[in-house]
């Protein structure tokens, strides 16, 4: 088989219900889906050109020798990680259907992810960049309170851009989220970002409103629901304007910043874990690295015997 060649159709059928199943019982975000057929995909063209035609024939041993190549080709350890856990839940999905006598993938080891530490900002870095947007048209107000929003809760890029106007509650002090997996969560918001918040819906998203904008909080210069790419470039723009030493974050910078800055606040990790909508807390875990990585900078240029 040569590598623009089609799958033989037995596997290419089992490619396309698996993302039928993906879809519509696990829930998984649109990008996880993409990510976890394309690793299939990949593992089926490896399995067609040693001779495999269909998914009853994947044993163990295929398995191992297309994650090796991978590893032979460079791929990052997050990147087999990722391709391990797709075809773990293609083997137990087969399994589960009858097309698999066994679950292979259950034999599989999982290499361990290197995660490096995320940037942030420090309190005062992040108190700058909000001064800095001083609004002069809808755009800025928009982009105001986009910032400030995102710093005030730590809530993703897809989360802020998915918010319509009644998801915010003044009374409470809060904002209702649609996260991962379509879990819902309600997360405290500060008195700057509702303040910020307010001054965009009166002076600047009536400006960019049209047939189009529905009821979605922000909004893009078109006046459709702000787009989670154009989010991104607003962050980084606003960022750059603020002053040559910040640091180039995009949304996700201020997610990590104000989770850092939570804990060190004081705020205990099982709350932060719920502010953020982890699913476990050991992913919640990795900013209290962040604060003693951080403790341990300032302890070494304030302390004379450092």
């Amino acid at each position: 088989m040569k590598p623009d060649d089609p799958l033989p159709r037995a596997l290419a059928e089992a490619l396309d219900e698996f993302g039928r199943h993906l879809r519509a019982e696990r829930d998984l975000s649109p990008h996880t889906v993409r990510n976890y057929l394309a690793d299939l995909a990949d593992l089926f063209a490896y399995a067609a050109r040693v001779g495999i035609t269909g998914p009853g024939s994947i044993d163990v041993e295929l398995l191992r020798g297309w994650l090796a190549r991978q590893h032979a080709l460079g791929r990052a350890r997050s990147t087999l990680a990722r391709r391990t856990a797709a075809a773990r839940a293609f083997t137990a999905y087969a399994h589960r259907r009858g097309l698999l006598g066994e679950d292979p993938g259950r034999l599989l080891g999982t290499p361990r992810r290197t995660r490096p530490l995320p940037r942030v900002m420090r309190q005062d870095e992040a108190t700058a960049l909000l001064d800095a947007v001083v609004p002069a048209d809808p755009v800025g107000f928009r982009d105001r309170a986009v910032l400030e929003l995102l710093y005030a809760t730590g809530i993703r890029v897809s989360e802020l851009c998915g918010l319509d106007v009644d998801d915010l509650d003044r009374d409470r002090a809060a904002v209702r989220v649609l996260g991962k997996g379509g879990k819902e969560r309600v997360v405290p918001v500060g008195a700057p970002a509702l303040r910020a918040v307010d001054a965009w819906l009166t002076a600047g998203r009536p400006a960019l409103a049209g047939e189009h904008s529905g009821p979605a909080l922000f909004l893009g210069s078109r006046g459709g629901r702000l787009h989670p790419t154009s989010a991104r470039r607003l962050v980084h723009a606003r960022i750059a304007e603020a002053g040559d030493d910040l640091p180039d974050l995009g949304p996700h910078g201020l997610r990590h910043t104000a989770a850092t800055h939570l804990l060190e606040g004081g705020a205990d990790l099982r709350s932060v874990q719920e502010i953020l909508g982890h699913a476990s807390l050991q992913t919640t875990q990795l900013y209290t690295q962040v604060s003693a990585e951080r403790l341990k900078h300032v302890h070494r240029q304030a302390h004379p015997r450092a």
